[in-house]
């Protein structure tokens, strides 16, 4: 399990070096940038803005506030990994431009790898040390996760009406990433191309730098909005603010949910992209 989380990250590195490839070989690019930018925005405002509501909503009506503790260790937040992803992605496109198309990774290349790193995701929640059985018990932490997914959902389907060359399904799919950002664009480059693959992954950028600005905004009044904020990611990278603004009596809250939604996002994901 221990050589399993330490390979993941790096394997991350990998896959998004080749959607940058792949997304080298997309004719017309150059294009189609005004068109992804908008389809980044739009989707970014409905998922974000529909899970907020949605659970903003869920605080007023069943009001919780976290068990005050005190002590723990302080945290860094680092934006360096999400950079360095980016970084992934715009290395690999550089490669495509030069890369002689019998050099080119085979077409199911990435399908492959995409079931090697779920089974390593699998392993590496595992290797956290936390049980099925805690985070099931977490009544809240289950009741925030089924508010979030449902309202995130509806911001998928909003999108999906939004244009008309995306279908019901593809939209409930983009909007499954919950801002875990390196699978959501792997999942979506597989099933709907590069192109789609980079919103994906822009659109859960948006959500973790917007979750890292706005959790201690919403900590106080809404502390389920504000763990929602960060999605996937409240589980790891914007762990640290949540607890920094909301004590160590969130941090269950936290830990409860995010284990839910990366559970959760991976098979929303492959679910709804299955049906094209």
């Amino acid at each position: 399990m221990r050589y399993a989380e330490l390979s993941l990250g790096y394997f991350v590195y990998v896959i998004l070096t080749l959607i940058g490839i792949e997304l080298a070989q997309v004719q017309g690019l150059g294009s189609q940038v005004m068109d992804i930018l908008l389809y980044v925005s739009v989707l970014s405002v409905l998922t974000i803005g529909c899970g907020l509501v949605g659970l903003m909503v869920f605080d007023c009506l069943l009001p919780w506030r976290p068990t005050l503790k005190e002590g723990g260790v302080e945290h860094k937040v680092s934006i360096r990994g999400s950079l360095v992803q980016v970084f992934c992605v715009v290395v690999g496109y550089v490669i495509g431009l030069f890369l002689p198309y019998d050099y080119l990774p085979p077409d199911n290349t990435m399908t492959v790898l995409l079931m090697i790193l779920i089974l390593l995701v699998g392993i590496g929640l595992k290797a956290s040390g936390i049980t099925l059985k805690e985070v099931l018990l977490s009544k809240r932490g289950m009741q925030t996760s089924i508010v979030f997914t449902l309202s995130v959902l509806v911001g998928g389907m909003i999108f999906s009406m939004f244009f008309e060359d995306v279908s019901l399904t593809q939209g409930l799919a983009m909007s499954s990433g919950f801002g875990w950002y390196s699978l959501s664009a792997i999942v979506m480059t597989d099933a709907y191309g590069a192109v789609w693959g980079s919103v994906a992954l822009f659109n859960d950028l948006v959500r973790e730098f917007f979750a890292l600005l706005f959790i201690p905004l919403f900590m106080r009044r809404y502390p389920s909005a504000a763990v929602g904020l960060g999605g996937a990611t409240s589980l790891d990278f914007t762990l640290p603010v949540i607890q920094q603004s909301g004590g160590l009596g969130i941090v269950p809250l936290a830990i409860s949910f995010g284990f839910i939604i990366n559970i959760v996002a991976p098979v929303l994901m492959v679910l709804f992209a299955s049906f094209g």
